[in-house]
């Protein structure tokens, strides 16, 4: 299945709505084979990070069909593969440590309005 960039900003839209803070979309199709696009956002608390993740999870069974979850356990990182989209929840401090939208520095940034 191949998802639009309209399903991305959903995504992140959704994650808004469920407070995740500092939600970022990287456009990284002229960067990499894996993915198009990866979705970043941070969690208060290992908790919301896995209602976050919780959340995906059961929509995409409706939707959008996930490929993998990867981190569940721990709560820190999370990563939720949709095969052309890869979204990271991150408590703050493991987002600071990894810093993967340095890595990923010439990925251009996809705007998107965050109220739905």
């Amino acid at each position: 299945m191949k998802l639009s960039g309209a399903f991305v900003k959903k995504l992140a839209r959704l994650l808004v709505e469920k407070k995740a803070e500092d939600v970022r979309i990287l456009d990284v199709r002229k960067l990499s084979d894996v993915t198009d696009f990866f979705v970043f956002a941070t969690a208060s608390s290992s908790v919301h990070n896995r209602t976050l993740a919780e959340e995906l999870r059961l929509k995409s069974k409706k939707d959008w069909g996930l490929h993998h979850i990867e981190g569940l356990g721990g709560g820190d990182w999370i990563l939720l593969d949709f095969v052309e989209v890869i979204v990271h929840l991150f408590l703050s401090k493991t987002r600071s440590f990894y810093e993967l939208e340095q890595l990923w520095g010439d990925a251009k940034g996809v705007n998107f309005t965050q109220k739905t």
